[in-house]
């Protein structure tokens, strides 16, 4: 199924992972390469808010995940694994935000590699993370 971000109220740079059905069911999300840094994005909608009308924690740490992925693979191929994860909320985003992943390469060692994200609405942080991918 291919989405478009543009649907979403997403710039059309970012583009529609093909292939992973929980992603398209816990978001959309969407993504662009900056080099070798991932850059993601999500429309927060009704179906993704807690019971405190904010985005659901689970739907953060998957894009979190999402975002530390792509730094692993590159936005080529998807045969990575998330070894570890490390997840601290800093504040909520709500229905209607767009929340924007910046995922940062900081190590390839072998088949591993080292990444961290800060997910943000506008200028402010509202999940930093970081990941061991094989």
């Amino acid at each position: 199924m291919e989405l478009k971000p543009e649907d979403y109220g997403i710039s059309s740079n970012f583009r529609h992972w093909v292939g992973d059905k929980a992603e398209d069911y816990l978001g959309p999300f969407f993504f662009y390469m900056d080099g070798e840094h991932s850059r993601t994005a999500c429309r927060v909608e009704d179906r993704h808010c807690n019971a405190y009308d904010s985005l659901h924690g689970g739907i953060m740490m998957a894009l979190a995940d999402y975002t530390l992925c792509l730094c692993a693979n590159g936005g080529e191929y998807e045969s990575v694994v998330t070894v570890s994860c490390n997840n601290e909320f800093i504040a909520p985003a709500y229905k209607g935000d767009v929340v924007q992943g910046r995922g940062e390469l900081i190590h390839r060692a072998g088949s591993m590699v080292f990444a961290r994200c800060e997910l943000h609405v506008d200028d402010s942080i509202i999940l930093t993370s970081s990941a061991v991918i094989k």
